[in-house]
C-alpha cells in the first residue's frame, strides 16, 4: 500500500492541490451566498486535473504510434458530458439545483477515461478524492453557510 502512495505521490499531489484550491474558491463563493459552493469548485477543479493528468499519460503512453491521437476522442468526452451535467442544473424559483452533481457527472467522466485509457492510480486516486469532496466537505460546509447568513443575513 506504502508503494502506491511513493509511485504516484506526484499525481496524489497534483489532484490534492486541485481540490484544496477549488474548495477555497467556493468557500468564498459560499460566503457571498453563490449556489456553486465548495462542493462544486472542488469537483470541476479536480476534473480539469484529471483531464490534464490524463492528457499528459496519453502523449507519453502513444508516443511512439503515429498518426494515432486518442486525445481526440477524449475531448469529444468532455463536450459530451458538458451537456449531461448541464441537463442536470435546474433552477426552482430563485434556487438553483444541480451544480454539484454536474460537477461530480464531469469528474467521474474523467475518472472513467483515466480506466479506460489503463490509468488505474489516476481513476482510484481521483474516486477517493471525489468521495472526500462529497462527503467529508459536506460536513463543514453548512458550519460556513451558518458564518455567512451571520454575517448578512439578508442575503438569502
Amino acid at each position: 500500500m506504502i508503494e502506491f502512495f511513493t509511485q504516484n505521490s506526484e499525481v496524489i499531489i497534483k489532484l490534492a492541490v486541485a481540490v484544496g484550491l477549488g474548495l477555497l474558491i467556493g468557500a468564498e463563493r459560499l460566503l457571498v451566498h453563490k449556489e456553486a459552493g465548495m462542493k462544486t469548485h472542488a469537483l470541476v477543479s479536480l476534473g480539469s486535473a484529471v483531464f490534464i493528468i490524463i492528457s499528459e499519460m496519453v502523449a507519453i503512453k502513444y508516443a511512439s504510434i503515429g498518426g494515432f491521437d486518442p486525445t481526440r476522442i477524449a475531448s469529444q468526452v468532455i463536450v459530451g458530458i458538458g451537456f449531461l451535467g448541464a441537463g442536470s442544473i435546474i433552477l426552482q424559483g430563485s434556487r438553483l439545483m444541480g451544480l454539484t452533481t454536474a460537477g461530480g457527472l464531469w469528474v467521474t467522466a474523467g475518472i472513467g477515461m483515466a480506466a479506460g485509457f489503463g490509468f488505474f492510480s489516476l481513476a482510484v486516486i481521483s474516486t477517493i478524492l471525489v468521495l472526500f469532496v462529497l462527503i467529508v466537505v459536506y460536513r463543514f460546509e453548512g458550519p460556513i453557510k451558518k458564518i455567512s447568513d451571520e454575517i448578512d443575513p439578508t442575503e438569502k
